[in-house]
């Protein structure tokens, strides 16, 4: 059957960097780097992260947490030679964080709480650290990654917004940033439903009025919530909250989001409207986009001379995202009646701010997710996203890695390895001095390409096939990048297959075109070097190579041999591995007609020295063979 492409588009990282050389071998070092491959993803971790986003239900994924790490450490064998054992991972934090998240990642770590750190000694301590965690004061510059010359592996923004993390800068030096987006949501949304119903009711000016001396209940008076339009700019997390709550406050509510899913604003009887028809028709207007380029003050002049005269406004999200000066000549023109601030552009503001002296602003020192129950919730989800990098896991709360949904992750899980391991052994296949330039990926699968996400399955290949020969410090956050820089090109396409919906993937095969191969039988008709896998009983397993057909676990080290089908072969073959002390754990044998020719997998627990490999290939029926590193 035809294959059919996953998107109208090849996914294409090309640019005009020369292709991969195929004499590169990587330094490997584990401790050096945010291996993702190299340890299986718990799902039941993930449900713990994906979760908890109460007091209650947070502690029981910490206790869980530390049950399956101490189970794990209890399975794993013992070190008689405490020289040879890995150091912890070190952990700098440099903003208060709370003491829950501090046990979690002492447990795992040792832990340094650094507060108040200039610039200057940031660059200077970073290099000393394998994680950050940073609240939004400290400011995680290029100038940081740069200091820390590949030491630093995961970021953990304490709190949703990750504006003062460069990301590129990031991604280039392959360090994770995680945050915490879920802990301190309900936190936010109440404090922004404090200050809309504190601002329309005057409560801030009339209890300064009142300790002040004075009586003023005519100046006070306040407008009612019932049956005012409130505009939500931003429906996500803290956004749908909001909505909830002023729902039953009696409000209408109507939200502008690009990215929000219809369903979920029919759930919340809420109309998703335009940019224009929002602030034009509300009547209270309550801000919970990002800072981006495109938002940052996207409040402006222009946009308050849209709005329906009287307007109040509310922020709990990101101050840039308001000009403040436009704001203030709004405010004196009467365009807009009340602003009720939480965050600024800078803070703290100025003293002297006009906007904060404004006798029509309340304004509070960015207390959105200042609640005891958040202050906790934050720590400790923070904290288990980066002590889960750390191990290698993948994180949902991933800012810079693929952006998987955590219920798509667990789906995903058995095949994540074996996507990198496909890619790994694809390359270690490929032979001559032209390097890698072009790599298919294709999918089997029964699913419809819309409900096939394979973003996560691909970068691992990427990882797989770069990886073993670049210089480059490479994991899962920077595979993509660097494959762009070395001008390597990724396709995908998925073939429609009679297979159980239940599975998402029933195969991955991974195709490398216009280069040689080591092992000329993985070489299909058009010459493009090709393998296949599957995942069976939850283990990835080769299952063809080239045109035969093989099924060997793709775990340890694997050797192929192409060779005469007679009697006689493993045992030949099985005796010269005994002989040097190696233990085969798997062995396949596929063959094309019988007594004429077959290609036998072997897995094997050691990696022969060179006189067992050249041994294997003196046996005279043996045409060729190759040994992989998997």
């Amino acid at each position: 059957m035809a294959a059919t492409s996953i998107s109208s588009a090849t996914n294409k990282l090309t640019d005009q960097s020369p292709p991969l050389p195929l004499h590169t071998t990587a330094a490997r070092s584990s401790a050096a780097r945010l291996s993702f491959a190299n340890s299986s993803i718990s799902i039941q971790k993930l449900a713990i992260s994906a979760s908890s986003t109460n007091q209650s239900s947070r502690a029981s994924a910490v206790s869980a947490l530390k049950i399956a790490r101490e189970s794990e450490q209890a399975s794993k064998p013992r070190n008689s030679d405490p020289a040879e054992k890995s150091p912890k991972p070190t952990v700098l934090v440099s903003e208060k964080l709370g003491e829950a998240g501090l046990d979690l990642l002492r447990s795992y770590g040792d832990v340094e709480c650094l507060y108040n750190l200039s610039p200057e000694d940031l660059c200077a301590k970073i290099g000393e650290f394998d994680a950050l965690i940073v609240r939004s004061g400290t400011k995680v510059t290029r100038q940081v990654f740069e200091a820390a010359k590949g030491k630093l592996k995961v970021v953990g923004r304490a709190g949703v917004g990750i504006d003062n993390v460069d990301l590129q800068a990031a991604t280039e030096f392959g360090c994770l940033v995680v945050n915490a987006p879920t802990a301190n949501t309900i936190a936010a949304a109440e404090h922004g439903i404090a200050l809309l119903a504190g601002m329309a009711r005057n409560v801030a000016q009339a209890d300064a009025s009142m300790k002040a001396g004075e009586w003023q209940r005519t100046k006070y008076v306040g407008v009612s919530l019932v049956g005012k339009t409130l505009a939500i700019m931003g429906f996500g997390k803290v956004g749908s909250e909001v909505a909830r709550r002023a729902k039953g406050l009696g409000m209408h509510v109507i939200a502008h989001d690009p990215y929000a899913p219809a369903d979920r604003a029919r759930a919340l009887g809420v109309e998703l409207v335009s940019f224009d028809q929002a602030i034009s028709t509300a009547d209270f207007v309550s801000l919970h986009m990002p800072l981006t380029p495109t938002t940052n003050k996207i409040f402006n002049d222009a946009t308050f001379a849209k709005m329906k005269k009287g307007v109040r406004i509310i922020n709990v999200a990101r101050g840039g995202v308001i000009d403040e000066d436009a704001l203030v000549r709004a405010l004196d023109e009467g365009i807009v009646a009340q602003a009720a601030l939480d965050v600024f552009t800078k803070e703290p503001p100025s003293k002297d701010s006009k906007l904060v002296q404004h006798e029509n602003v309340t304004v509070t020192p960015h207390l959105g997710a200042s609640t005891k129950e958040a202050q906790e919730g934050v720590a400790v989800e923070i904290a288990e996203a980066v002590v889960g990098a750390l191990r290698g896991e993948l994180s949902a709360t991933a800012v810079n890695a693929p952006m998987v949904p955590p219920e798509v992750m667990s789906e995903l899980a058995p095949y994540v390895t074996l996507a990198e391991k496909l890619g790994r052994l694809a390359v270690q296949l490929a032979a001559g001095g032209s390097g890698i330039q072009s790599v298919k990926v294709v999918y089997g699968s029964s699913r419809d390409s819309d409900n096939l996400d394979t973003r996560l399955l691909r970068a691992m290949i990427v990882k797989g096939i770069v990886e073993p020969i670049s210089d480059a410090h490479i994991n899962l956050v920077n595979a993509d990048f660097i494959a762009k820089q070395k001008g390597l090109r990724i396709s995908e396409e998925k073939l429609a297959v009679d297979s159980s919906p239940d599975s998402p993937i029933d195969s991955i095969q991974v195709q490398i075109s216009n280069v040689g191969s080591k092992f000329e039988s993985a070489l299909l008709e058009n010459g493009n070097i090709s393998i296949e896998g599957r995942v069976k009983d939850g283990m990835p397993h080769l299952t063809r190579v080239g045109a035969f057909s093989v099924d060997v676990s793709l775990e340890g080290n694997l050797i192929l041999c192409r060779q005469v089908d007679q009697p006689g072969m493993i045992g030949t073959v099985g005796n010269i591995l005994g002989e040097s002390n190696v233990n085969v754990s798997f062995m396949s044998v596929s063959r094309t007609v019988k007594r004429v020719k077959a290609i036998m997998a072997i897995g094997v627990d050691e990696a022969p020295d060179k006189e067992t490999l050249k041994k294997i290939g003196e046996v005279p029926a043996i045409e060729e063979f190759v040994f992989l590193d998997l």
